[in-house]
């Protein structure tokens, strides 16, 4: 069998498995089965949690040496809408005027083809003095409660080690090359109700109405939160959602609720944001309810040797110089932080979660270039 160099057909491959979170649909066997010929040693392993859907897992190994250079990444995809809105069935994995289109080309099918055939590369070539693994989970587009958090647990009861990883989500901004991810905001979910007294609008001095009272609340709560900090944005608290659940115009409503989403930079916990966000809606004199729920909390890597070897290789590869950034959403670097030093590294992100996700093929070749390069440098030839 031909080794797995050319990153495209197993893209193509993964893409053509329907594995819409929590469903695998045979994407994590595209993955074993590259490996293995390779030589890498895999584990596949299924976590569940009572009211959770059960999620697969991968994680393989090649060598026993230090460092151990950890690719890490995901085969799980969003639902891909309206069909009839694409132009391939999205999980045909269809080529066009060297486009590749389908869910998860881009996020993150197409990186995790590029680390495959990466590790191909520089396999035909050396042996590694250290180790390469590959971390692989179907449940971060979900709650990722049996994905990658639960693989660094079975690693340490393992006593196994990662010693750097790179995590292929789509980074780079409009430019293969021009952003490399060293952290990332953490995100509370805030859900705020105040409540009044139903009434007549015609009598308003019979009733207490609670909409002027949330919207004086969250006026004190869309005040800036800091002002940033090295490696991050302001933090910004964004108001998803007001409601009354009022459906007549001449009823006060007995009820007022509010959504918001706080992504918070590193002078915040989501403890202490949550003290913070309570002290300022003490401070209206009103009475209220604040539920909280926090999805991650912030962090970043330090800049220092291994950041400055990818964005050397970047540079070298790509003719870009990458800014290092932590904007964005979360990802499963929130978890690996944990353990070792870890970015992120991947394609154009431009057409994630849309119709038509795609990727040019020539991006998916120079990303391979990168990754192969990071291993010769980082894991070295024995």
């Amino acid at each position: 069998m031909t080794a797995p160099t050319d990153p495209v057909p197993l893209a193509q491959a993964l893409i053509r498995c329907p594995s819409v979170t929590p469903e695998d649909h045979g994407a994590l066997g595209v993955v074993q089965e590259a490996l293995d010929q390779l030589g890498f040693t895999c584990h596949r392993m299924t976590f569940e949690e009572e009211g959770t859907a059960p999620v697969e897992n991968l994680y393989a190994r090649l060598g026993t040496g230090s460092p151990n250079l950890c690719f890490a990444g995901h085969t799980d995809v969003v639902p891909p809408g309206d069909l009839a809105s694409w132009r391939f069935d999205p999980f045909a994995g269809a080529v066009e005027d060297g486009v590749l289109y389908g869910r998860g080309a881009v996020d993150m099918k197409g990186a995790i083809a590029c680390f495959i055939a990466a590790s191909a590369r520089f396999l035909e070539q050396h042996r590694p003095a250290g180790s390469i693994s590959f971390l692989i989970t179907g449940d971060e587009e979900g709650p990722a409660i049996n994905g990658t958090r639960k693989v660094l647990g079975w690693l340490r009861r393992r006593r196994e080690t990662l010693d750097a990883c790179l995590v292929g989500e789509p980074t780079c901004a409009e430019q293969l090359g021009d952003t490399v991810k060293i952290g990332r905001r953490g995100s509370l979910t805030g859900h705020l109700t105040v409540r009044g007294v139903q009434g007549h609008v015609a009598y308003p001095e019979r009733a207490d109405n609670p909409i002027p009272r949330l919207l004086a609340m969250l006026q004190a709560l869309s005040e800036p939160l800091d002002a940033g900090s090295d490696h991050f944005q302001p933090s910004e608290l964004v108001i998803t959602s007001i409601d009354v659940g009022n459906q007549s115009s001449n009823l006060i409503p007995a009820e007022a609720r509010a959504t918001f989403n706080v992504r918070f930079n590193d002078r915040h916990t989501a403890r202490s944001l949550d003290q913070l966000l309570r002290a300022r809606l003490d401070a209206t004199g009103s009475e209220y309810r604040l539920e909280t729920h926090a999805g991650a909390e912030a962090f970043h890597t330090t800049p220092g040797p291994f950041t400055d070897l990818l964005e050397a290789l970047i540079e070298r590869e790509l003719g870009v110089v990458p800014e290092l950034s932590t904007s964005g959403g979360t990802s499963d670097a929130r978890f690996i932080k944990d353990v070792c030093p870890v970015v992120e590294f991947g394609l154009v992100g431009a057409t994630i979660h849309q119709v038509d996700e795609r990727v040019p093929i020539d991006d998916l070749e120079a990303l391979t270039r990168v990754y192969q390069a990071l291993l010769a440098s980082f894991v070295r030839p024995a």
